[in-house]
């Protein structure tokens, strides 16, 4: 069964571009390495919580936006030998391209498929 990678993060609204840009080029990337498909979606109705919510987790500030983005594996083994690759890759070294947001707020984990309909 599939595994995914999930992850959450507050972007400012102005960069929405160039996370765009980057995003594009890293989803080729981590394909290149193994992942079947990228998905990153930009907030568009996130309400704000009084508990718990998308926005109190990753701390968004008044001019940010809440990211929520996902990659599926073939399956975990597939999945850690691919974001080791992706870790890897010069394309994505911090110092040659830089996230477009705050990286410290990112929130990501891995989890198991347990129902895919």
């Amino acid at each position: 069964m599939t595994y995914i990678d999930g992850f959450l993060a507050a972007v400012p609204t102005a960069n929405r571009e160039a996370f765009r840009q980057h995003a594009q080029m890293a989803a080729g990337v981590f394909r290149e390495h193994g992942a079947l498909k990228v998905v990153e979606c930009w907030g568009d109705d996130v309400p704000e919580g009084t508990l718990t919510s998308f926005t109190m987790a990753v701390k968004r500030k008044d001019d940010e936006a809440v990211v929520f983005s996902w990659i599926v594996w073939p399956s975990r083994q597939a999945r850690d030998e691919g974001m080791n690759a992706v870790m890897a890759d010069p394309r994505l070294q911090p110092d040659k391209n830089p996230l477009p947001f705050d990286g410290k707020r990112m929130i990501y984990g891995g989890f198991e498929v347990i129902v895919e309909v």
